[in-house]
């Protein structure tokens, strides 16, 4: 792409898009790119946002810029926040191997402290910003690796916080924070987004993706992936660095 491109389509756009704006929160993973998808089908004007937090699996973030283009969002940004320099996690510690073993019923190291919190942080300064009174985050309750910040009472407390902290909501603005994924199954969510044409072989879902985008399909993740094609009855189009 050449230099100022992205910048001339988002412009073309932005002209486009001036009502029922909703910031998505746009990993490049497969619920992700649902979630997206659900928005855009439900009216709003989507502006998605990812985030760079030195993740191993930077290769996720290929992917959402290839996800925002493919869906025609009005406008799709890239910030970064450097966890990293933190760490505690397998994702943003070189350090810390990621689990192959299997999804356990501890919280796995796999888990990156306060992100989801940082991240709707993000997403909701941007939302002002844009005068959006809704996010939307791809988070699920049902099949996954038992993160605490993707339970709904999170979510809920989390557009509590934002109703009472933010100068929109004080002046009458309500806030709403959607999680229509919280309570699918995987398969659940392969299927919406199939009947929605979601493009799943451009999503990445692996822990340990190379940058190339091919997962390792050992991971916690890629088990919940794969698992997930196998109970919807739909081919698996993840690209794996060995065939499995």
């Amino acid at each position: 792409m050449q230099p100022g491109a992205s910048e001339d389509i988002n412009q073309v756009s932005l002209m486009k898009c001036n009502r029922n704006k909703a910031v998505i929160l746009l990993s490049g993973g497969l619920d992700s790119a649902t979630m997206l998808a659900i928005a855009r089908n439900r009216g709003y004007e989507c502006y998605a946002l990812s985030i760079d937090y030195t993740q191993r699996h930077r290769a996720e973030l290929a992917a959402a810029e290839k996800i925002a283009r493919s869906m025609g969002v009005c406008e799709h940004r890239v910030v970064k926040v450097d966890l990293a320099a933190f760490g505690g996690s397998a994702l943003t510690d070189k350090f810390i191997a990621v689990p192959t073993e299997g999804v356990k019923a501890d919280i796995p190291i796999t888990y990156v402290p306060a992100r989801n919190t940082i991240m709707l942080s993000l997403a909701l300064a941007w939302a002002e910003v844009l005068g959006s009174h809704d996010i939307f985050i791809g988070v699920n309750a049902v099949d996954y690796s038992g993160y605490p910040d993707c339970r709904p009472e999170y979510i809920a407390a989390f557009e509590q916080m934002a109703n009472l902290a933010t100068k929109a909501a004080i002046e009458g603005n309500k806030l709403s924070i959607h999680a229509p994924l919280i309570s699918l199954s995987k398969a659940e969510i392969i299927q919406q987004g199939i009947l929605l044409g979601v493009e799943y072989g451009s999503t990445v879902s692996c822990y340990q993706a190379d940058a190339a985008g091919l997962a390792c399909g050992v991971c916690d993740s890629c088990r919940l992936r794969r698992a997930g094609f196998a109970a919807a009855e739909v081919p698996d189009p993840t690209r794996y660095r060995v065939p499995l």
